[in-house]
């Protein structure tokens, strides 16, 4: 049951359309029929947008929820210290499985999204818009967007603007790795953490947001903050986009208002009844038991006070039929293969929680499961990205979210339920984690316990308790592939051979880095980059 999500699911929509209006009337709102459905929008300066955002209590709706004004006024002030030209980024790269939103508005609203970057370029005086994206059909369509509109990248336009393609990688939607690859590196967190709105794309002050928020802020220019706010809550006004998927009949993006209850959400979906669990903001979300969702309202503050999160608006329930804890383990290697590969608490540290919960469900007991958590915990705040932070709390949240299901893997035979498999993952291994058919082996014949292995490739070998690698064999990721050849060349006893394997490829067997359960703190706590 792991069928991928299409780009563009089903859209439905709970009360009147907004950031969906028109959909019933076409699939794809080009320039003429957005103009019609929308109708014209007047400029707006720099202050005067600030204050609208903030009136309405816009947030990024990638999943951080960062004030929108906030980020406006600073990315204004940066760049009238520094007298340059801002930039303006919208940030189309939707990478998890689960999550179709901001793909739903990029494939059938383009020009809201573009109204709303136009709108910031104009109130900033930036001269460049990049628009960020992952997929052939979002790409084909902002390109088409940009065409409609006249615009393009060249030399000499008031407004230079370009679509910038990356690969789907789930560390591909980070802001600095969006960044990067703008500038033409490659499209990956760079490890040093600065502020976009100090530096971003060429140097400049860049307000990057989601596409999602940059469609909320032209709504909300077109209507003015008090028409705006008379939808949803109070201190949360508006609609927001959700993806259900799951253990639903009908996968699709809905635009609910805020505090509609979770459980009528759900309801239209098809979901069950009465769900064994909720997944809440996607794979660096959290869990909610079956009574707490039910319970739960549509906000960000309503399920953060309740342990869920809105975070980018995937919502996944899952039924009773399926084990919650082995869905989750399915999850967590998803999460260890996204891993760029250059920062040790990420390569390192992910791959060894997702064996560690492994452990777990095999009959660890709690000494598996204490060795869990000490992972978790290290993997956190040590990352050149939040992939770690969020892969960490969604790991924190399983093992907390299903109690009976844990104590009975901890402490009997298992909760006897298959894994169904309902929660979607890539159907392909990305590039970097994607294994190479080969192996790195040792011949214990040879070898001396020298421990310059571990020190190269400390993802695939580390040493046990007498000094030899814990490990005979170790299926060599692509990103390790460069390493495992350094290793093998500078053996001192020649102990070290790449050989070819064949199982490395099976879809049966997931592409993580061999590390035995509760690898050493040693490893872990080097912190590698």
């Amino acid at each position: 049951m792991n069928a991928s999500l299409p780009d563009v699911p089903e859209v439905r929509v709970v009360g009147l359309p907004v950031l969906t209006s028109g959909f019933d009337l076409v699939e794809r709102l080009d320039l003429t029929m957005h103009l019609k459905v929308h109708g014209p929008l007047e400029p707006l300066a720099g202050e005067p947008l600030a204050r609208l955002a903030e009136h309405i209590g816009l947030r990024g709706r990638g999943g951080a929820g960062f004030p929108f004004a906030r980020k406006l006024r600073a990315v204004a002030d940066a760049a009238i210290r520094r007298g340059v030209r801002p930039v303006v980024v919208v940030n189309g790269s939707e990478d998890e499985p689960a999550c179709r939103k901001d793909t739903v508005l990029l494939n059938r609203a383009p020009h809201l999204i573009l109204d709303g970057a136009l709108l910031a370029a104009e109130a900033l005086g930036a001269r460049t818009l990049v628009i960020g994206v992952t997929r052939d059909s979002t790409e084909a369509s902002m390109r088409t967007a940009l065409a409609e509109r006249g615009l393009g990248n060249r030399r000499g336009s008031a407004l230079r603007a370009r679509v910038q393609r990356n690969p789907v990688r789930m560390v591909t939607g980070e802001s600095s790795a969006l960044v990067r690859s703008a500038d033409g590196g490659p499209p990956l967190p760079p490890g040093r953490k600065v502020r976009t709105s100090d530096s971003g794309v060429g140097g400049a002050p860049t307000l990057l947001s989601n596409a999602e928020t940059f469609a909320q802020l032209a709504v909300a220019a077109r209507t003015g903050a008090d028409r705006y706010c008379r939808t949803g809550l109070r201190d949360e006004p508006g609609t927001v986009l959700l993806t259900l998927s799951g253990a639903v009949a009908h996968p699709m993006v809905v635009e609910v208002p805020t505090g509609v209850p979770l459980r009528y959400v759900l309801q239209l979906a098809g979901a069950p009844p009465l769900p064994q669990g909720v997944l809440t903001g996607g794979y660096h979300g959290k869990w909610l038991d079956s009574v707490t969702a039910h319970d739960a309202v549509v906000s960000r503050a309503a399920l953060e006070a309740c342990g869920g999160a809105l975070g980018a608006g995937a919502i996944l329930p899952i039924g009773e039929d399926t084990c919650p804890l082995g869905e989750s383990l399915r999850v967590a290697r998803w999460l260890a293969g996204e891993s760029a590969g250059q920062c040790g608490p990420c390569y390192l540290g992910l791959p060894a929680a997702a064996r560690g919960l492994a452990d777990v469900l095999d009959g660890g007991g709690p000494t598996a499961l204490e060795a869990l958590r000490e992972v978790t915990r290290a993997v956190k705040r040590r990352g050149a990205c939040k992939h770690p932070d969020g892969s960490a709390a969604f790991l924190e949240s399983s093992i907390a979210a299903f109690t009976d299901d844990l104590a009975a893997h901890v402490l009997g035979d298992g909760c006897g339920r298959p894994v169904a498999g309902v929660l979607p993952l890539q159907a392909e291994a990305p590039p970097a984690q994607a294994p190479t058919g080969r192996k790195l082996a040792v011949d214990w014949t040879l070898c001396r316990g020298h421990g310059l292995c571990a020190d190269i490739v400390p993802e695939l070998i580390q040493l046990g308790p007498d000094g030899f690698p814990a490990v005979a064999e170790a299926s060599v990721p692509r990103y390790s592939e460069a390493r495992a050849s350094r290793a093998v060349r500078r053996c001192p006893a020649l102990a070290l051979r790449i050989e070819e394997d064949p199982q490395a490829a099976s879809p049966a067997r997931p592409a993580l880095p061999a590390l035995p359960p509760g690898r050493g703190r040693r490893a872990l706590g080097s912190g590698r980059q």
